[in-house]
């Protein structure tokens, strides 16, 4: 069976980012998806679209086929007061390099990196941590079969009843979230995940 509209795919895969690779899935661990419903990144969707289970795949998607450039508006200051725990500003999550979890406006969890940090002020890169980068993907698809209509109301891990409302906003583990492996960033997914 080839992968095609609403067919469960089953892949593994390695994503290689400036030399290194930073993702991964197995064999005993692969990645599934329900194609066409915008879990995958739509260029590397569009790339294995009609393989077959055994068929190798080798593809480059560029910084605009991926997560989009880094938007210097999702760099941001802001107060220290907004890292206050219980009281506190917690100073030892203030740490140039470090990932803090942020909400959104719409209640979403996204990643802030840590840039700067200055007696009043904090400077968040609120960026997809792949935004920017050229994406080398390499793996193999393992299984394609027909979804089942359960599957495509719900989805294959219940992505599509979760809060976040949409069909193509989940990692491995099918919460809400941005993407390694392929799937969409949140943004794209035009849900209030992000």
């Amino acid at each position: 069976m080839k992968i095609g509209q609403n067919k469960v795919v089953e892949f593994c895969y390695e994503l290689e980012v400036d030399g290194n690779i930073v993702d991964h899935t197995t064999k005993e661990r692969p990645l599934d998806y329900i194609h066409g419903t915008g879990s995958l990144l739509p260029k590397l969707e569009e790339h294995i679209e009609g393989m077959e289970p055994g068929s190798r795949f080798d593809v480059t998607l560029s910084p605009a086929d991926g997560y989009g450039e880094v938007d210097p508006q999702r760099i941001i200051d802001l107060p220290k007061a907004a890292f206050e725990v219980n009281g506190e500003i917690r100073e030892d999550l203030l740490v140039p390099g470090n990932t803090i979890p942020m909400m959104n406006s719409m209640g979403g969890v996204i990643p802030g990196i840590v840039l700067e940090v200055t007696a009043e002020t904090v400077k968040m890169d609120l960026n997809h941590q792949m935004a920017g980068k050229t994406l080398h993907f390499m793996g193999e698809v393992l299984t394609v079969r027909e979804a089942t209509e359960k599957e495509l109301t719900e989805g294959l891990h219940g992505e599509f009843v979760h809060s976040c409302g949409c069909g193509g906003c989940h990692g491995h583990d099918g919460e809400c979230g941005g993407c390694e492996g392929g799937h969409c960033s949140d943004e794209d997914c035009g849900c209030g995940c992000h």
